[in-house]
């Protein structure tokens, strides 16, 4: 069993997988961050690394990617910071990148990068199931879990090329659109994510959109893990830990009641 299928492993209980985009709004602040996510309740952490063109987040992120890259932030910056989280934290790191900054940087070497970094799988919201033989193949080479994401608009057909090819877990996309809070819910993310569910064994995370105790305990109660992500970047770019701890703790709590 890999580091992120740990997450998981607690019996009765639902990972809570918060999201970060390194460097922003610097690269202490990821280091000061992540540790304080952990502490407070997170089983993964996924480290954002900004890209230019980032088409699966909303504006929440975009700005907090641009920050970044205006820091001067590389893939070889954020590895950098990965290696130095994971002799900070026990909890599993994963990558949540785009497809061209691994090309750029090379398949190969990218995955070995990561691997002696300390990270410990990767989302590609861009790179389809049935395009990342290559991808999968130095993932799995290097002990890398390669996550794929399905959306409500995919078809049976697609949830099960994505599901045959994800390792560690299957990200669910709670909408057909864009990363960033919302006040409500799909009404149709039950039956959503019961056809995902019927397609695989492996856990089920729902991202997009959460940003409230109340939704993460909404989404534990039909998946396996609850992804949230620009109500915590907003709450970095804030620059108050204690609000953020007590964010946490609240979803924390959430999810496991």
């Amino acid at each position: 069993m890999s580091r992120t299928q740990n997450a998981f492993g607690r019996p009765s209980c639902k990972a809570l997988i918060p999201y970060v985009t390194v460097g922003y709004p610097s690269i202490e602040a990821t280091l000061e961050v992540v540790p304080l996510l952990a502490e407070s309740g997170g089983d993964l952490v996924e480290l954002g690394i900004p890209f230019s063109d980032p088409l699966a987040d909303g504006v929440t992120i975009q700005k907090a990617s641009f920050q970044a890259l205006q820091n001067g932030v590389t893939p070889a910056t954020c590895l950098d910071v990965a290696r130095q989280l994971a002799q900070k934290v026990k909890t599993p790191l994963v990558f949540m990148t785009y497809y061209n900054p691994i090309l750029k940087y090379g398949h190969d070497s990218f995955c070995r990068d990561c691997s002696q970094a300390g990270i410990d799988g990767l989302i590609v919201p861009d790179l389809p199931p049935d395009e990342g033989q290559e991808l999968e193949a130095l993932c799995q080479k290097n002990g890398l879990d390669l996550v794929y994401i399905v959306a409500p608009t995919s078809t049976d057909e697609r949830i099960r090329l994505a599901a045959r090819h994800s390792r560690g877990f299957l990200y669910l996309a709670s909408v057909a659109g864009v990363t960033g809070a919302r006040d409500e819910m799909p009404a149709g993310l039950a039956d959503f994510t019961a056809r995902v569910r019927s397609a695989t064994t492996l856990p089920l995370c729902v991202g997009f959109g959460i940003s409230n105790a109340r939704q993460a305990s909404r989404v534990a109660r039909i998946a396996d893990g609850v992804i949230v992500g620009s109500r915590i970047v907003n709450l970095v770019g804030e620059g108050s830990t204690a609000s953020l701890r007590s964010f946490i703790r609240e979803l924390r709590s959430a999810i496991d009641q």
